[in-house]
């Protein structure tokens, strides 16, 4: 009798913790609606054309882009994912905060023109995959919808200019974005997007004004 009498009491108890486990659980608190995020000191980079009037010893205009530097992941060499990440989707270019072009200057990117200003950058590829374009949004539209740069599919699309596709020389473990040019001729540019095996270009064209 003392045995069932421990045993039925054991029970109860065993009950009473599981109920109050299940009930902590169900008591959990739900997350606040809006919640903070940031990086610790992310890797970001720059690449830059500045021009100098060197008879009168001042700027005559520049362009910058500024990256986050986001990783190229062995996971991305398998086509069907890659595809799949990519084919008729606006994607995002970089990593962390937006990556932006700054100019004081229209440009001429693989004939779409450019305005001088700021703009937010990303990637656009084609339903079958076989074309990319380099997509300018407006930041204030994007600031006023709150839009996070990886939200960039729900960005309005200002306006996109087309890019070639590359054999890449080498595989880029991290996004890398360069503007080259020969100082002999200034006015013509080259963008380069090389990130893993994927590497893009498009031609800029720059109306270097006159030193005079």
């Amino acid at each position: 009798m003392r045995k069932a009498t421990t045993l039925a009491i054991l029970g109860m108890t065993m009950m009473i913790g599981v109920s109050g486990l299940v009930g902590a659980q169900e008591s959990k608190p739900a997350p606040p609606p809006i919640v903070a995020f940031g990086s610790d000191s992310p890797e970001r980079g720059t690449t830059r054309v500045g021009f100098w009037n060197t008879k009168k010893d001042m700027g005559a205009g520049q362009f910058a882009i500024d990256y986050g530097r986001p990783v190229w992941k062995k996971d991305y060499e398998d086509a069907a994912k890659f595809d799949a990440m990519t084919r008729g989707k606006v994607y995002r270019l970089g990593s962390n905060f937006w990556t932006t072009l700054d100019s004081d200057m229209p440009l001429t990117i693989a004939g779409t023109t450019v305005p001088a200003g700021l703009w937010y950058l990303g990637l656009h590829r084609s339903d079958d995959g076989a074309t990319w374009s380099l997509v300018f949004i407006d930041p204030a539209k994007a600031r006023g919808a709150h839009i996070d740069a990886s939200e960039i599919g729900r960005a309005p699309v200002a306006f996109k200019a087309p890019m070639t596709v590359e054999a890449a020389a080498e595989t880029k473990d991290k996004l890398t974005i360069d503007l080259i040019f020969k100082r002999a001729n200034p006015k013509d540019v080259t963008l380069r997007v090389a990130w893993g095996k994927l590497q893009l270009s498009a031609p800029v064209q720059v109306p270097v004004p006159s030193a005079d």
